[in-house]
């Protein structure tokens, strides 16, 4: 059996691990030491997307089954040498003006995160002190539409931003929907963005009312994906690639390639089920990381 607590040294940082044996995600028996191996062993891919991005957590304590909560602001424990830059909080529920986030540019901090059951991790689209260097459209479905349709959407939102010289790569919510990630110049506001991505938005469901919606009201949204480009919001955020997410299974964020979209859309995965903690390590594995072109930057968006 494990001891309670174990010391560790990550990267020369001295970290006390706690309740490893404790399990999180209840109908897979999946324990707080696998999620912090999960987040060890992701960590090469995952931390170049979240470097210099304020992070939003979603902590489950006590599990995916038990209540969770939000956290912005760095923990009052928080270990002196996790960096941290107090930003402005627009439209804070708190009434807050400003926040401390914690910014997740390493492992040990990664680890830290992990022992505290931070299964989310959330980052906005712009780093800090910059204008948005990403543009991401989330594909919500309205039920009884699934996965299966965003893959199409998805398939019609690429063609169509390929038309503007836009490159646009997918990845699963590791929920219900689907994102496209976008990288652009870095030089346009998040306004910009979004006013870009919302203008897409309207001419997709111009061209295809009985798959697409653009406005955000529910009672429009069943049978029907909604394109929500107002993630471009500078308030808003997303959750990272390769985060975990609070499901049943330990499902994770997962890039896709063009060609397993044009699967989902088929019928087939990642249409039929969610990827896991394993089956994403084995996709890094074999594909690296899908989404590493975000990384490079892109173009300005013909406004």
């Amino acid at each position: 059996m494990q001891a309670e607590r174990l010391r560790v040294t990550v990267e020369g940082r001295a970290l006390e691990l706690s309740n490893l044996d404790k399990v999180l995600y209840p109908e897979a028996g999946f324990t707080k030491g696998e999620v912090i191996d999960y987040y060890t062993r992701i960590a090469p891919v995952l931390l170049p997307h979240l470097a210099e991005r304020p992070l939003t957590r979603i902590r489950y304590p006590n599990g995916v089954a038990e209540k969770s909560f939000f956290e912005k602001n760095a923990p009052a424990a928080t270990p002196d040498w996790v960096r941290t830059e107090t930003l402005p909080a627009p439209g804070s529920s708190k009434g807050r003006e400003t926040v401390d986030y914690v910014v997740a540019g390493d492992l040990p901090t990664l680890v830290w995160l992990a022992n505290l059951a931070a299964l989310e991790l959330h980052t906005p689209q712009w780093k800090i002190g910059e204008h948005p260097d990403m543009m991401v459209v989330d594909l919500d479905p309205g039920a009884p539409a699934g996965l299966r349709e965003c893959c199409r959407v998805a398939l019609l939102m690429r063609d169509r931003l390929a038309s503007d010289g836009i490159d646009s790569y997918p990845k699963t919510s590791g929920k219900k929907g689907m994102q496209l990630c976008c990288p652009v110049a870095g030089t346009q506001s998040s306004d910009d963005v979004s006013a870009y991505a919302r203008r897409i938005a309207q001419e997709l469901e111009k061209a295809h009312p009985k798959l697409v919606v653009s406005k955000m009201a529910k009672n429009l949204r069943p049978g029907k994906i909604f394109i929500d480009w107002s993630q471009n919001n500078a308030a808003k955020t997303t959750v990272a690639p390769y985060s975990l997410r609070a499901q049943s299974v330990p499902s994770v964020s997962t890039p896709l390639t063009w060609d397993e979209v044009s699967a989902g859309a088929a019928g087939k995965r990642p249409a039929t089920k969610p990827y896991t903690a394993g089956e994403a390590l084995k996709r890094v594995e074999k594909h690296g990381d899908l989404l590493a072109p975000l990384l490079d930057g892109g173009p300005q968006l013909p406004l």
